[in-house]
């Protein structure tokens, strides 16, 4: 999308992968963290059988570890406009979501 004036007009973007990167990343966490106008969008992974421990641990009484470790997937940089384009991007897929959920309404 490029606005000028106020005007939001829509283009066909095709991006061209670059070594691997058409190749999907499997992805359970996630942050976003604002520094000098770029927003750092970092996308790790946590092991889920780790995540359960802990789980179980905090049901048992016992106390939660202080940090735990995962791996990073993958970190983008991204100005706060791109990522405001990119809030509105989701919520269009999150409401789109819902909708397909809720029944349809008989006419």
């Amino acid at each position: 999308m490029s606005e000028i004036k106020g005007i939001t007009v829509a283009l066909n973007v095709r991006l061209k992968p670059v070594d691997h990167s058409n190749l999907p990343h499997q992805a359970n966490y996630s942050n976003v963290a604002v520094a000098q106008g770029i927003a750092y969008l970092d996308f790790g992974f946590i092991e889920p059988a780790l995540l359960g421990a802990i789980v179980k641990t905090t049901k048992d009484g016992q106390a939660v570890p202080k940090a735990i470790e995962g791996q990073l997937v993958t970190r983008v940089a991204m100005g706060v406009d791109v990522l405001a384009r990119l809030h509105q991007q989701i919520q269009h897929v999150l409401v789109g979501l819902r909708d397909a959920r809720l029944p349809k309404a008989k006419s």
